[in-house]
Formats: C-alpha cells, structure tokens, sequence
C-alpha cells in the first residue's frame, strides 16, 4: 500500500527566514542546489535524514522538535482512493 502523504513545512520554512534571512542561504549551508531545495519543500523529494539532522543543526532547532518541521502532514489535502 502507498500512500501519498505531504508535509506542511511553513514552520521551517520560517525558522530559515528568521535564522538565516534567505532560502538560498539554507539550501548552501545544506550542500543542496537552489532547484532540490525547492523540490523537497515542495514535497517533490524528500529530505534525507543526515539533510534533516544537518537543518536542526544550521537551524538551531532542538532534536525533540524535528517532528514539527519536518513531519508535519498537510491537513485537507488528503487524497481518496
């Protein structure tokens, strides 16, 4: 069984403008090109777990909340069948 899920990662998407202004300076610091970081917050790819510990690493984001920024599913936009 496959499932289609999506995360809402407008929590980390903030946490990068307030810690580091720009997305571009995120996707550098993570070693990923301005295209892949696109296509993992667009949840087109998903992020790896060494990119994950990585951000709460550059994001300052203490291990206990990883779950909020980066396992946060999209609500309402569940598909059927």
């Amino acid at each position: 069984m496959s499932q289609n899920v999506e995360f809402d990662y407008s929590k980390l998407i903030g946490r990068i403008v307030e810690k580091l202004g720009t997305r571009k300076v995120y996707g550098e610091l993570l070693g990923v090109s301005h295209t892949t970081l696109y296509d993992k917050l667009g949840n087109r790819t998903p992020f790896t777990q060494k990119e994950i510990l990585k951000s709460a690493e550059i994001l300052e984001i203490p291990h206990e909340q990883i779950t909020q920024y980066f396992f946060t599913p999209k609500f309402g936009e569940i598909e059927q069948g």
